[in-house]
């Protein structure tokens, strides 16, 4: 998983305040994170150890490219 903080749609935001990636990325950075990395935020957050990822891919016209 990449996560580029610059294609979020919710950077700027009270989100992004909360996102873990705000704690783990540098501001303006790009994160990628091997599925097991992935699966480990998503296992700490269910629990409310951490914030999760908030990531929310921005639209951008033109692009008809599924984010699924």
């Amino acid at each position: 998983m990449i996560i580029d903080c610059e294609c979020c749609s919710e950077q700027n935001t009270d989100a992004c305040d909360d996102c873990i990636v705000t704690a783990l990325c540098v501001p303006g950075g790009i994160l990628e994170l091997a599925e097991e990395e992935r699966t480990a935020i998503e296992a700490m957050s269910g629990v409310g150890l951490i914030s999760p990822i908030r990531l929310a891919p921005r639209l951008i016209e033109g692009d008809h490219r599924s984010t699924g």
